[in-house]
C-alpha cells in the first residue's frame, strides 16, 4: 500500500480523447518520433461505418506525409482506387478522370475541377484523394498497436493536478454511444431500430481515470473536453458550437428510377461527370443570405443516384422529422429555389429509409466578444473541429485537422526532446505557438466557408488555392522550433 502523500502514478506521456483522423494521425506522428507513451480514446462503442466521404486536398495530403509517411501512401492508396476503381489494364488507364461540375438549374456548366490525384499534383505540389471516413480512420488506425487506441471511452471529466505536474481524465463506459447530433449524420430509422431506450437509461461503468503530462482533445465539433475547460472561465459562452444555419437533407442512393427520368438527368446534367452541384445562379447572386439551396448529385455506375441537398433552415425545423417528412421538406426547398421538376421528381422517388440530415455547426476561431476562447488551458489543448469547427462547405474540415496534427506532431516531439514534460512554461510556450500560428489561417479558412467567396469568381478560386494548397508544410514546421 502506497503512502497517503505519495504521488498518483503518471500513466501516459500523451492522452489523446478522440480516435478520429486527426487524434490518430498525432498519435502516429508522436509514436514515429520516439513518444510511446499514449493512448488513445474514443466514445464510440466500436469502429464502425459512420459518416460520409472525406476529400484529402493537397494542403491536409502534406501535413500527413509530414506527419506520417506510411499513413499518407496507405491513404493515398485506398483514395486513388476509390476515384478510379478497375483501372488495371493499359486501356483503362488512359479512360479521362472524373470530374466534378457546377451547373445552374438550365444545365449550363458554371465551373468544374478535375477529381484526379495528378491534376491537382502538377499545379499545388500534391494530389487529392476521396475516402470515405471510415477508411480514413481505419487506415490511420491500423498503423497503431492495438493496445494504444480504445473504444467504448466516454470523456466525462478533464482536472488539472498541478501538485502532480500532470492532467486527470475521466471516463465511463456505456452499452451504446451517447447520440452527437452535433458530428454525424442521423438516420432517424436506423437509430429507431437499434435502441429503444436513451443513454442515460443503460447501465454505465464506474469512472476509469488515467494520469497524462499532455491531454490533445481531438473529440469534435461538440467537444467534451472543451465544455469542462471552459466552464467557469471567461469563455464558458463558447464551450458549445453554434449552430450555422445551414442543414444537410441527404439520401444515399435513389433506386427505382424510370429510364426517361435517369436519361434526362444524365443528358442535362450529369454529362459524364462522377459529380455534379446544381445551383439556381440568379437566386444565388441576388440572395444576401450565406446559403441558398444547392443539391450535389452523385452519379452511381448502376444508373442510381446518390443526392445531399444543403440549404438553410432553422434548427428546429429539423427537430424530429421523418424519412417521408425530410422528403416533403427536400422538395418544399427545391421547389422555392426553382430548381427543375426533374430534380423534384428524382428526390420524390427517395426511399424514406435511406433519408437522412445533418445541422452543421461551427466553433469560430474568431469571435467579436473581449474574450477570445484560447485553444489550451495549462496541460490541455484542442485540436482539429473542438478548437475550430465548421461546416465542410470548402472540404477543409478533415485537412485543417491533419494540419493541426502536423503542428502539435512538432511540438511535442520538441518537448520530449528537450525533456519538458514538468516544464509548464515550455508547454505554454509550445501551445501558445501552435495558436499563434493556426489561428489566423483558420480565420481566414472559416470566412471562406461560410461565404464561398473563392466560388464567386476564378479570380477568387486562383487566390485562395495558392493561399491554401501551395504552402510548404515542412518549410512551415520548421519555424516552430
Amino acid at each position: 500500500m502506497k503512502p497517503e502523500n505519495s504521488s498518483p502514478q503518471i500513466d501516459y506521456d500523451v492522452a489523446i480523447v478522440g480516435a478520429g483522423p486527426v487524434g490518430l494521425a498525432t498519435a502516429l506522428g508522436l509514436r514515429q518520433r520516439g513518444i510511446e507513451s499514449i493512448i488513445v480514446l474514443d466514445q464510440t462503442r466500436a469502429f464502425r461505418k459512420v459518416g460520409q466521404g472525406v476529400d484529402l486536398l493537397p494542403n491536409g495530403l502534406k501535413a500527413l506525409k509530414y506527419t506520417h509517411t506510411q499513413a499518407y501512401e496507405n491513404i493515398k492508396e485506398t483514395g486513388n482506387k476509390l476515384i478510379q476503381p478497375n483501372q488495371e489494364t493499359k486501356a483503362e488507364k488512359n479512360q479521362p478522370v472524373p470530374e466534378w461540375a457546377t451547373r445552374n438549374v438550365n444545365g449550363q456548366k458554371i465551373r468544374s475541377f478535375s477529381l484526379g490525384y495528378d491534376d491537382f499534383f502538377q499545379k499545388y505540389g500534391e494530389g487529392r484523394v476521396s475516402i470515405s471516413w471510415y477508411d480514413l480512420q481505419t487506415q490511420l488506425r491500423t498503423l497503431l498497436p492495438e493496445e494504444v487506441v480504445k473504444a467504448n471511452h466516454r470523456c466525462v471529466n478533464v482536472v488539472a493536478e498541478p501538485e502532480f505536474q500532470c492532467v486527470r481524465a475521466d471516463f465511463v463506459s456505456n452499452l451504446t454511444a451517447e447520440a452527437n447530433p452535433y458530428a454525424h449524420w442521423e438516420n432517424k430509422q436506423q437509430d429507431d431500430k437499434t435502441s429503444t431506450v436513451s443513454s442515460s437509461q443503460l447501465p454505465q461503468s464506474e469512472i476509469t481515470s488515467i494520469r497524462a503530462k499532455l491531454l490533445i482533445a481531438a473529440d469534435g465539433i461538440n467537444s467534451t473536453v472543451r465544455q469542462v475547460i471552459y466552464k467557469d472561465t471567461p469563455y464558458s459562452e463558447y464551450s458549445k458550437p453554434e449552430y450555422s444555419g445551414v442543414a444537410a437533407i441527404s439520401s444515399g442512393g435513389v433506386y427505382d428510377i424510370p429510364e426517361a427520368l435517369a436519361q434526362e438527368i444524365q443528358e442535362k446534367f450529369i454529362k459524364g461527370s462522377r459529380i455534379v452541384t446544381i445551383l439556381n445562379q440568379q437566386i444565388a447572386a441576388n440572395s444576401t443570405e450565406n446559403e441558398t439551396p444547392r443539391i450535389i448529385l452523385f452519379s452511381r455506375q448502376s444508373g442510381q443516384y446518390g443526392y445531399l441537398i444543403h440549404t438553410p433552415l432553422p434548427l428546429e425545423l429539423l427537430a424530429g422529422k421523418s424519412g417521408k417528412e425530410l422528403i416533403d421538406l427536400a422538395i418544399l426547398e427545391l421547389k422555392k429555389a426553382e430548381f427543375p421538376e426533374i430534380i423534384q421528381q428524382l428526390v420524390a422517388l427517395s426511399s424514406p429509409e435511406q433519408m437522412m440530415q445533418r445541422p452543421y455547426y461551427i466553433h469560430r476561431a474568431t469571435v467579436s466578444g473581449p474574450n477570445q476562447p484560447k485553444w489550451n488551458i495549462g496541460r490541455v489543448v484542442l485540436a482539429g473541429d473542438a478548437a475550430h469547427g465548421m461546416p465542410p462547405f470548402m472540404a477543409q474540415g478533415a485537412n485543417q485537422g491533419l494540419e493541426d496534427a502536423a503542428v502539435m506532431t512538432t511540438l511535442v516531439a520538441e518537448i520530449h526532446k528537450q525533456n519538458q514534460w514538468d516544464d509548464m512554461v515550455a508547454i505554454e510556450t509550445a501551445f501558445s505557438k501552435y495558436e499563434t500560428l493556426r489561428r489566423p489561417l483558420m480565420e481566414r479558412i472559416q470566412y471562406a466557408t461560410l461565404t464561398r467567396l473563392p466560388l464567386s469568381s476564378e479570380q477568387h478560386r486562383q487566390e485562395y488555392a495558392q493561399q491554401v494548397y501551395t504552402r510548404n508544410i515542412e518549410e512551415i514546421m520548421q519555424t516552430l522550433l
